[in-house]
């Protein structure tokens, strides 16, 4: 049973011991054996362990765990201290700094500040071979979150998700 140590307990109790997410459990189990997969196990629910269903106040959505060593710790788009930002996060830098000023280029990809102030940081799928980007997809994360995000979108002050104008 995961413990998440905040009101995500209760919420997601059932989800635990449905069908997909047992054989999800149990292909996780033989893949951490054999392979090499982040974010190391121990970090794969740090976005609901971090960000309670009560404080959630905006969710940034992302694909899949970055698949580099060091890279991944449970929170989409955010790296390790000490990690260079990705690619994408620079790109989420460089929009921060287009729309409000604020230049984070130089600094750090560690998002746990963000985390820890109600920005839940949601992968679609929560794990991923090393080196190999959406290998997990289809395994039955996207069941997982996807009912986080159904709960969610009952929160009253969570509106529908929108996406993001890109450039």
């Amino acid at each position: 049973m995961v413990n998440f140590g905040n009101d995500w307990d209760e919420l997601l109790k059932n989800e635990f011991e449905k069908e997909y997410y047992i054989n999800l459990r149990q292909r996780l189990k033989a893949e951490y054996s054999t392979k090499r997969i982040f974010p190391d196990m121990y970090d794969i629910f740090n976005a609901m362990k971090i960000t309670s269903y009560n404080d959630v106040k905006c969710v940034i959505l992302g694909q899949d765990p970055y698949h580099g060593e060091g890279q991944a710790h449970g929170l989409s788009f955010s790296v390790k201290k000490g990690i260079k930002p990705p690619p994408s996060l620079v790109n989420i830098f460089k929009e921060i700094k287009s729309d409000t000023g604020i230049d984070n280029s130089g600094k750090h990809g560690d998002l746990t500040r963000w985390a820890e102030n109600g920005v839940l940081l949601l992968n679609a799928v929560l794990t991923v071979r090393a080196n190999q980007a959406r290998s997990h997809h289809g395994i039955g994360w996207e069941i997982f979150t996807t009912d986080i995000i159904k709960l969610l979108l009952s929160l009253t002050h969570i509106s529908a998700p929108t996406r993001s104008r890109g450039r």
